[in-house]
């Protein structure tokens, strides 16, 4: 994916539309790709009016959806009578198990990441990988 390709078919097709749809309180966060950098994409955040989250260069833990995965796999292991052998791969446990996540363990997701994101700045600013 190129920095044009990106600007095109996510952050116009998509970005743009659910910062409409949600409005002032809207904060959009990729990482650190290549593309998702370039000038030609930062141009078109600031032309949409759109904020961006900054992001650190080293941020393992950063991402919610990480996390979402985790839940997941807490829960499958919690699950009892355990999956039969048939179901060993991560997505037949997902489906089988109808995992569902309340919306509040989402929302909370979605909130401590502005707080995390900026205890990972203020970390990698005084700690500098090798």
């Amino acid at each position: 994916m190129t920095g044009h390709s990106y600007r095109d078919l996510i952050v116009e097709q998509h970005v743009r539309l659910f910062r409409d749809a949600i409005g002032a309180e809207f904060l959009f966060m990729d990482d650190n790709a290549r593309p998702h950098r370039e000038n030609i994409v930062d141009e078109c955040l600031q032309s949409e009016d759109i904020t961006h989250m900054d992001w650190p260069a080293y941020s393992p833990d950063s991402n919610p959806i990480k996390h979402g995965w985790d839940m997941i796999g807490r829960r499958i292991a919690a699950r009892q009578p355990p999956f039969p052998p048939v179901y060993r791969n991560f997505g037949g446990h997902c489906l089988m198990s109808g995992v569902i996540f309340p919306q509040d363990q989402i929302d909370n997701l979605i909130l401590s990441m502005h707080r995390h994101c900026k205890a990972c700045i203020a970390s990698s600013e005084i700690h500098t990988p090798y």
